[in-house]
C-alpha cells in the first residue's frame, strides 16, 4: 500500500511538472501587415526576448492585419475583453476615451520619436493610469516626425492647405488639420491607400516609416517637410497593452519577465526604431521621383501660430473632465524639450 501511495504521488508530481512546463502562448494582435516595422523590428524581437528569458515558458502567436477580426479602433477593447492577450494600437482611435495621453499628439511638441516615447511613458505613470483600467500597458510610443503629403501642390505656407481634404489619424490631429485650413478626414491607417487612390482625400499627414509599407509613395506627388531643429508638426501616440487578467494569471517569475521588458526603456527603443526607419523610407519616395520641399523656419512660425489654439482647447477640455490639463501640457513640453 505504501508503495502504491508513493507511486501515485510520483505520478501526480510528474503530471504537475509537465503541466508547469506547458508554455503560455500570448495572442498578440495589431493592424499592420506582417511586413511592417512594427512586427519585424519590434514585436518579433520582443517575443523572442521574452521567450529566451522565460526558458520558452512565454511564447507569442502574432496576428497581424486584424486577423482576429474587428477593426483597428476595436483593438483596445479586444485587449480588455481578452479576445487578444496583447494588442498594439492607437488610443486615439477611440476619440476621447484616453484624455491623459492625448497630450503627446499636440502640434509642435516632440522633436524625435525616441525622446517623445520616453516622455509618453512618464506622462502615463503620473497622469494616465486611471484611463487604462483593464489593461496593463507595456509601452507607449510616438512615431517619427509627421509630415504633409498630398497630390495637389507643394505646401510651403499655411494658406497652401486651404481647401484640401487631408486624412488624419486621431481627434487632435484632425483638430490640427482644421486649424491649418484644410478639411480633416478621419480614418485608420489601413484605409488610407484606398482613399488616396480614389481621390477621397487629397493628401494625408503621416510619418515616413509607414509610407512605403502601404505603398503610398507610389500614389503621392508632393512631400512637404518640417525638419530639425524645428519641432515636428505632430506625432501620434501608440500603446502596446496586455490584458490585465492575463498578466495577473502569470506566476511571479513570468510576471518578472514581462515587467523587465516593459516601461520607459522599451517605449524609447520603439521610438528609436521609428527614428531610424525614416531615412530609408523617405529614400523610396525620392527614388520614385516624387517632389520634395522643406517648410522654412519663418513659415513654420505661421504653422505654430495657426495651431496654438489646439493646445488651448485641449487644456480646457481635459480640465473640465477633472484632469490637470495645464500640468500635463507643461510636463510633456518639458520632457520633450530634453
Amino acid at each position: 500500500m505504501h508503495k502504491k501511495i508513493l507511486t501515485a504521488l510520483a505520478l501526480a508530481a510528474g503530471a504537475m511538472a509537465a503541466q508547469a512546463q506547458q508554455p503560455v502562448v500570448l495572442k498578440v494582435a495589431h493592424f499592420w501587415p506582417p511586413t511592417a516595422l512594427s512586427q519585424q523590428k519590434v514585436l518579433e524581437p520582443w517575443c523572442a526576448k521574452i521567450a529566451k528569458e522565460s526558458n520558452n515558458e512565454l511564447q507569442c502567436q502574432i496576428y497581424p492585419a486584424m486577423q482576429l477580426g474587428g477593426t483597428p479602433a476595436q483593438l483596445i477593447q479586444q485587449a480588455i475583453d481578452g479576445v487578444a492577450d496583447i494588442v498594439w494600437t492607437l488610443p486615439g482611435y477611440t476619440a476621447g476615451r484616453f484624455p491623459s495621453m492625448e497630450v503627446m499628439e499636440l502640434p509642435f511638441l516632440t522633436k524625435d520619436a525616441e525622446g517623445g516615447s520616453r516622455a509618453a511613458w512618464a506622462i502615463y505613470e503620473k497622469y494616465g493610469q486611471k484611463d487604462f483600467a483593464g489593461v496593463k500597458p507595456l509601452a507607449f510610443h510616438v512615431h517619427d516626425r509627421g509630415q504633409i503629403h498630398n497630390n495637389k501642390r507643394p505646401i510651403t505656407k499655411v494658406s497652401d492647405l486651404k481647401g484640401l481634404k487631408m486624412r488624419a489619424p486621431t481627434r487632435l490631429t484632425n483638430m490640427m488639420v482644421a486649424a491649418l485650413g484644410a478639411t480633416p478626414v478621419a480614418m485608420p491607417m489601413p484605409q488610407t491607400p484606398d482613399a488616396v487612390s480614389k481621390g477621397v482625400v487629397d493628401g494625408y499627414v503621416l510619418p515616413w516609416e509607414v509610407i512605403p509599407t502601404m505603398k503610398l509613395h507610389e500614389m503621392t506627388k508632393y512631400h512637404s517637410e518640417i525638419n530639425p531643429p524645428q519641432p515636428g508638426l505632430y506625432t501620434t501616440l501608440f500603446t502596446i497593452a496586455m490584458n490585465q487578467a492575463k498578466y495577473d494569471s502569470l506566476p511571479p517569475h513570468l510576471k518578472k519577465v514581462i515587467d523587465a521588458n516593459s516601461g520607459a526603456d522599451f517605449s524609447a527603443s520603439i521610438g528609436r526604431a521609428w527614428d531610424e526607419s525614416a531615412p530609408p523610407a523617405r529614400k523610396q519616395a525620392i527614388e520614385h521621383g516624387n517632389q520634395f520641399n522643406t517648410i522654412g523656419a519663418a513659415e513654420v512660425e505661421g504653422f505654430q501660430k495657426a495651431t496654438a489654439s489646439v493646445a488651448d482647447r485641449w487644456v480646457k477640455e481635459v480640465t473640465a473632465k477633472g484632469y490637470d490639463g495645464k500640468g500635463m501640457l507643461e510636463m510633456a513640453r518639458t520632457l520633450s524639450a530634453k
